[in-house]
């Protein structure tokens, strides 16, 4: 009798054996880099759309058609391309898929793309949910972008989404979690509130002898290309953000903060994990576009002792106060159906392991 596929999120040996036999059909052969320890970079096609509003095709809907209804004009992303703020766009992903029936797969914007306040997700046809796969899906794979903050030089090849591939039940509940917590730390701290998920809290308390608690994305600053890392000075386009004296900030709905969270993160090496906001009655302010968290992060043997989980922050309509210590996101798990050949900050290039407050890979002193 045939051995039953192990459940779980699939690690980057399973993805490359995915591109192999066929269910994930790149149309321009996989860039170093692409495959990582939990997920698959998605790259930008060849063709955008700026388009009149966001839409959903629905379940027997194709984005095509949806595209032909609704596009303003046709982008050519191969010589590059600034994608506005507050316009929308939707682009080709290079990425094509035929999924198994049994294989479902998830998508968010990459860490780098969350905190340029990119907003960025993905739909397919059919898709009556952005950034949700069903089992099964064969057809193209679209990204909605939408610059909130700078506008951004984009082109074909350009990385702004990362989708992950789970087979059946990867979830694991706050009873596993807690017993997780009791042989890894998966935050620095013994007794961890786990509420559906590792709850994580804002730090204002301050980070460094400047008593700095984050940033607050400029104005009408420059563009930045989304392939250059290092290449911008952090003081053209963010304003430092100092501690109060009652540890509070009133979040202004027009503005973007990138803050941290108070605990530092543990991701074990078997499994991987995904920030998701708390709960919207907590507060009028939305945290963390960007939310997959691989295996290996924050893990003592990858360099990752003390990596905090950086919070992109909005408010939604109304000034918000947020205080020092207020719960702002939840940690899911997930099991691994494969341990990595590279955990994240290992063997890997990776930007934000043992991270601090820190803006994204783009920006320098």
């Amino acid at each position: 009798m045939a051995e039953k596929p192990a459940s779980g999120i699939f690690c980057d040996a399973m993805i490359e054996a995915m591109v192999a036999a066929g269910a994930i059909r790149p149309g321009l052969p996989l860039a170093p880099g692409q495959v990582q320890p939990a997920s698959l970079d998605l790259r930008l096609g060849k063709r955008c759309w700026r388009i009149r509003a966001s839409f959903l095709p629905g379940h027997s809907g194709r984005v095509t058609d949806r595209i032909a209804a609704y596009a303003l004009h046709e982008i050519d992303l191969t010589v590059g391309a600034v994608l506005e703020t507050g316009c929308v766009y939707i682009a080709e992903v290079l990425e094509d898929l035929a999924l198994p029936d049994d294989v479902a797969a998830s998508a968010n914007p990459k860490s780098s793309t969350g905190r340029l306040d990119a907003f960025t997700r993905v739909i397919c046809d059919g898709a009556a949910a952005f950034d949700t796969i069903a089992p099964g899906y064969r057809g193209p794979v679209f990204a909605e972008i939408s610059p909130r903050t700078f506008p951004v030089l984009v082109r074909t090849g350009s990385r702004l989404s990362q989708i992950r591939f789970r087979r059946g039940q990867a979830r694991i509940d706050d009873k596993a979690l807690i017993a997780l917590h009791q042989r890894q730390r998966l935050v620095d701290r013994d007794a961890a509130l786990i509420q559906d998920g590792v709850v994580l809290s804002v730090d204002l308390a301050g980070f460094d002898r400047h008593s700095l608690v984050g940033y607050r994305g400029k104005r009408h600053t420059g563009l930045v290309d989304v392939d250059r890392p290092g290449a911008y000075r952090k003081a053209d386009y963010w304003e430092p953000i100092t501690l109060s004296g009652t540890r509070e900030l009133i979040l202004d709905p027009n503005e973007f903060y990138i803050l941290a969270s108070k605990e530092a993160v543990h991701v074990p090496p078997d499994h991987a994990a995904e920030m998701v906001p708390f709960d919207a009655l907590m507060g009028e302010f939305r945290v963390h576009y960007a939310g997959f968290f691989d295996p290996g992060f924050g893990h003592a043997a990858s360099g990752g002792t003390g990596s905090r989980a950086v919070l992109e922050v909005r408010s939604r309509d109304v000034p918000f106060i947020i205080e020092d210590g207020q719960v702002v996101g939840r940690l899911i798990y997930e099991k691994m159906a494969g341990l990595p050949t590279a955990l994240y900050g290992g063997a890997r290039a990776s930007n934000y392991q043992a991270q601090g407050l820190k803006l994204s890979k783009h920006f320098v002193d």
